[in-house]
């Protein structure tokens, strides 16, 4: 019976071997830089030193974890981590479905086309020039905003000393990356539904507006599902590369711009703290975890096909 078994799963193996050759980059990607570093979470309940390395280090229990939330830092960046997800989720969401929609609604090929590639241009900008250009336009001395505004006869902005406007401005640069990609997922859906539909609403002498809300978003509710749930999974994980190079370390903005990514790193490179940096991230995955598999719950209770698992 156990060589049956075997011989089956070698033939399966054989006879998807291209399919499985395809995605062994990616599943090598995840076995190394994913699963064999799990045991180094240790580091989190131990005070870690060089010459005893990750599991020679003495054993501290839960102080690492209690160091970091009487700091005060906790409930700070645990917030601003969850808050910027949901307004990045939310507003990616409902821009790159409307532009998904209008894309599709457009006649002309070359048009849309241009529009698409336009759109698609800031996802393969780097974080890095994105901050160096935003931080030469709107710096309070020399930027050139603040250059023109005082040509004008204006008062100078201070965009880096302003808290309140990084709420928004973050959110805005954050759509403004990833609507081209979003947009692209959303049209292949579109793409993908049936035209005999869109034409027997046409007989039937629905518009343009009545064929989105009857026929175009209940197709396109699955993938909005998917990527959402998508999203949450990263609810708990700000985008390092992001908050760092356009925040960079100005601390007059941390209160409102600082998430448990930066957090940590900023915790390592000025304290050396790996037990208490190691404590945040496993404090930082946890809920993570907890939390993608409380909304998936709630998503199979209620709509089971669209669950994740």
């Amino acid at each position: 019976m156990r060589q049956s078994r075997l011989g089956l799963f070698l033939r399966d193996v054989w006879r998807n071997k291209v399919l499985l050759l395809m995605i062994s980059p990616a599943t090598l990607y995840f076995i190394l830089f994913s699963y064999i570093p799990m045991p180094g979470i240790i580091i989190a309940f131990k005070n870690f030193t060089y010459s005893g390395g990750v599991f020679g280090s003495p054993w501290v229990g839960l102080d690492n974890f209690r160091f970091f939330f009487i700091s005060g830092d906790a409930f700070k960046v645990t917030r601003n981590t969850i808050a910027y997800n949901i307004a990045f989720l939310i507003t990616n969401t409902a821009l790159q479905c409307m532009s998904g929609i209008m894309l599709s609604e457009m006649i002309g090929g070359r048009i849309k086309k241009l529009l698409q590639s336009v759109m698609f241009l800031p996802y393969f900008v780097s974080w890095v020039v994105i901050g160096a250009f935003l931080y030469n336009l709107a710096n309070f001395e020399y930027g050139s905003l603040n250059t023109l505004l005082r040509q004008l006869g204006f008062e100078a902005v201070d965009v880096y000393g302003n808290t309140g406007a990084w709420k928004y401005l973050l959110v805005i640069l954050r759509a403004w990356k990833d609507i081209g990609y979003g947009t692209v997922i959303y049209l292949a859906a579109i793409m993908g539904i049936d035209q005999e539909i869109y034409e027997a609403a046409d007989i039937d002498g629905a518009n343009v507006f009545t064929k989105i809300r009857v026929i175009t978003l209940p197709f396109l509710l699955p993938t909005i599902i998917t990527l959402t749930l998508l999203g949450v999974s990263h609810i708990f994980r700000g985008d390092f590369g992001m908050f760092y190079n356009v925040v960079g370390n100005n601390g007059m903005l941390f209160d409102a711009t600082d998430v448990i990514d930066t957090y940590v790193f900023r915790s390592l490179r000025q304290t050396q703290e790996f037990g208490m940096s190691a404590a945040v991230g496993a404090y930082q995955s946890v809920f993570n975890f907890v939390f993608i598999v409380l909304i998936n719950w709630l998503v199979r209770k209620f709509q089971p096909e669209y669950a994740l698992f």
